[in-house]
């Protein structure tokens, strides 16, 4: 890890010199290049030298205690010795995080997907209460929220439903919600007053940019149908809703919630391009792959990640694992509290592999 620290720290001292330089200020485009990489190195480099200089009064204090025959001297030293011992390994804990490799979708705006599982109608309900969760959770952050799709069951639930979130880290946020949801409750329905299960799945996706991912128009079919559902006086008059079909990999997208049929069909294919881009990486590393599927699963009871009891009013993260017993909050979109439960186990594990 050091020999990478003391790389790291060199290289920042080069870029600094070479960002300075009038020659490479005048080519813009490198210039960036350079600014960008000597900015993501600078966090860690001002850690090393705190964990530098930690280490130096650590040996400072070593010799004081060796060489002093002051008993004053030699008890200030032992403080100061038991101090840097404790800061630093916390350094060291600090260092071993920024030294792991940075997802690159952390900063990327994201489409977040819901889909009712099992458990017919009462699944559809969950469906829609964790679509409002999201966008209240997004709502208190300040990202912007735009509906890009809802099929809806008729009794106030959602068969699937897509939004499309933006804001300064939102993947980095919420790519650990994906996968399936399962609730426990006494749906409105039930006479008898018994507890039901039932599923709804997440999925995020990390939207794309044209230049990264691209689809020949001979490779889609796009058809044009009426809008179901609210959305003012347009709905079921006008073909404005649009169904995109890419050919080679069997992806359907639909979205109806636009204005327009053009901005529909413009939805449709941020979808499209988010899903394309998810299943190439997961070609690159099929390690993310299995993750992922892991994660997601098939909307079955069994395969959760995370279950919301309603009688006892707790939630239970199954991966971490964590309970809260804040359910009502939780439903209002106050969960950063478990993001950051899951984000510092994600990290740990990621440390744990990166020390084997």
């Amino acid at each position: 890890m050091f020999d990478k620290l003391e790389f790291i720290e060199e290289r920042f001292e080069e870029l600094g010199l070479k960002i300075s330089d009038p020659e490479v200020i005048n080519d813009q485009t490198l210039w960036q290049k350079l600014m960008k990489e000597h900015s993501e190195m600078a966090q860690i480099v001002e850690k090393y030298k705190e964990y530098k200089e930690a280490k130096q009064g650590i040996d400072e204090a070593k010799e004081m205690l060796q060489e002093s025959n002051d008993e004053e001297m030699r008890e200030l030293a032992k403080m100061e010795l038991s101090e840097l011992e404790v800061s630093i390994e916390a350094i060291e804990v600090d260092l071993k995080k920024l030294l792991l490799p940075k997802d690159p979708n952390d900063d990327r705006n994201v489409i977040l997907e819901v889909r009712a599982g099992a458990g017919g109608d009462e699944a559809g309900l969950f469906a829609a209460e964790l679509l409002r969760l999201y966008i209240r959770y997004a709502e208190r952050r300040r990202w912007k929220v735009e509906l890009l799709n809802t099929n809806e069951t008729g009794v106030g639930g959602i068969k699937e439903a897509s939004v499309m979130i933006k804001g300064q880290g939102a993947y980095s946020r919420l790519k650990f919600e994906s996968g399936t949801h399962r609730v426990q409750r006494i749906p409105q329905t039930e006479s008898g007053g018994r507890i039901h299960t039932s599923t709804a799945t997440i999925a995020v996706l990390a939207e794309v940019d044209d230049v990264e991912v691209e689809i020949k128009l001979n490779d889609i079919r796009v058809d044009v149908f009426r809008s179901s559902g609210n959305g003012g006086q347009s709905v079921n008059t006008t073909d404005s809703a649009v169904r995109i079909t890419h050919m080679p990999s069997g992806l359907v997208v639909s979205c109806q919630d636009g204005k327009s049929q053009l901005s529909n069909k413009e939805k449709a294919m941020q979808v499209l391009k988010a899903r394309l881009f998810e299943i190439e990486q997961n070609k690159q590393n099929e390690e993310i792959a299995e993750e992922r599927r892991s994660q997601v699963g098939t909307g079955d009871r069994s395969a959760k990640i995370r279950t919301y009891n309603f009688p006892q009013g707790r939630i239970t993260d199954h991966r971490v694992p964590v309970t809260m017993y804040k359910l009502d909050s939780y439903m209002q979109g106050e969960i950063d509290e478990m993001i950051d439960e899951l984000v510092t186990f994600f990290q740990a594990e990621a440390m744990k592999s990166l020390e084997e």
